[in-house]
């Protein structure tokens, strides 16, 4: 059998109109923008209005990525949103997407791997279309991480933020294409990052509720040390797999979780600070939505032209891990 080239040939992005920023936490907890900026390079974000869900996101996102494309949604063989926060736990946020969008004859599922989503999801995808499969999937990455943040812990509420990127993938010829990926987890550090209620676990009661169980709970130190050593260690696996070496490289794009995170694995996999993209200063941390948004922000500014080569690397709850090296 002949392997296909999976590649990506549309992206779109969508986050809220609402800005929170530094200042506005400052009236909320006990912190203050120095403090903000300093530990997390993060100036504001975006937050959801109250009648928007991780659906509407998705869609406005599959919708620009399936414009660019030139893929109507009657096309599409499957779709997958990459969230932790969807709009029901029953049933999954795809199958919104899947009706609105007027995908009738896509399979659709969510996928859950933290921040590590998109990755995730990308490196899932592009088995089916190396395969033949399918010929054109939709990954949708994103959050509305407002609705489980605790706005009265400081050491998170800071951080996260709401959106969602996408993308539409399909055959592409060489040297285009998803060139290498690779995904990793550790589930002895899940306790590092999670939200304890409201699961077969702990469902939701009154006493969950009381003591605030459904929210994020971050074991932030222990999370800044393993996301630097897993997303350095998994960076250098997919250039390796791909045989590409780190000044080959144009552009890294890390889930945008915390600058100083990004700083040091930047540093690690002697990638320079010039390759990086960032835009946690505006947009927060947006879990598996950050690296769809930021590659629609560099397509936007007309930074991905043919030939780009692209390291995409992130670090998540579970605790989960990976990468992607993909060429335009």
């Amino acid at each position: 059998m002949q392997v296909k080239r999976a590649g990506i040939l549309g992206i779109g992005a969508s986050v809220p109109d609402k800005v929170l920023t530094n200042f506005d936490l400052e009236k909320m907890v006990d912190t203050s923008d120095e403090w903000i900026r300093t530990r997390t390079g993060i100036r504001e974000r975006r937050i959801a209005g109250e009648n928007e869900s991780f659906s509407t996101f998705a869609i406005e996102a599959s919708r620009l990525a399936l414009e660019e494309a030139g893929i109507s949604p009657s096309q599409l063989d499957l779709i997958i949103c990459a969230t932790v926060t969807p709009d029901r736990p029953l049933p999954s946020s795809s199958c919104y997407v899947q009706h609105i969008l007027g995908a009738e004859k896509a399979a659709a599922f969510d996928l859950t791997a933290g921040c590590s989503g998109f990755i995730f999801a990308l490196t899932v995808a592009r088995q089916f279309i190396a395969n033949g499969e399918y010929k054109h999937i939709l990954i949708a990455g994103g959050e509305v991480l407002s609705r489980v943040t605790d706005w009265t812990d400081r050491a998170t509420c800071v951080l996260f933020a709401d959106g969602a990127g996408a993308v539409v993938l399909g055959e592409v010829e060489e040297p285009a294409g998803i060139l290498a990926t690779s995904i990793h987890n550790q589930g002895e550090y899940a306790e590092f990052l999670t939200i304890p209620a409201g699961g077969s676990e702990l469902p939701t009661s009154q006493e969950t509720v009381s003591k605030r169980l459904h929210f994020v709970k971050m074991m932030g130190n222990e999370l800044f040390k393993a996301a630097i050593r897993y997303m350095s260690k998994v960076s250098e696996e997919v250039l390796l797999k791909a045989s590409v070496k780190p000044e080959e490289v144009d552009i890294f794009i890390p889930h945008q979780a915390n600058q100083r995170i990004t700083n040091a694995v930047a540093e690690r996999i002697s990638v320079s600070r010039e390759k990086i993209y960032s835009n946690i200063d505006r947009i927060g941390n947006t879990s598996s939505g950050s690296i769809p948004i930021a590659l629609h922000e560099l397509k936007e500014k007309g930074r991905l032209p043919k030939g780009t080569l692209i390291l995409m690397s992130a670090f998540g709850a579970g605790v989960s891990w990976g990468s992607a090296l993909v060429r335009m």
